[in-house]
């Protein structure tokens, strides 16, 4: 289960890093694991912050 999770955010990092950089480029593969590290914390920040919206509104009903 986390492989998929680890695959799914390379395969989007490499098709994000293929918009701004070529394939051939020696620095493709830094530049991918950098995309990756963003949106795995982008992925880290929405599962800690958004459950508090959740959690707010079932208070109220």
């Amino acid at each position: 289960m986390v492989s998929w999770l680890a695959r799914g955010i390379l395969l989007l990092s490499g098709f994000i890093t293929s918009w701004f950089i070529a394939k051939d480029e020696p620095t493709f593969g830094g530049v991918q694991m950098a995309v990756g590290l963003l949106l795995l914390a982008l992925i880290v920040f929405v599962i800690a912050f958004w459950p508090t919206q959740w959690f707010r509104h079932r208070k109220q009903n």
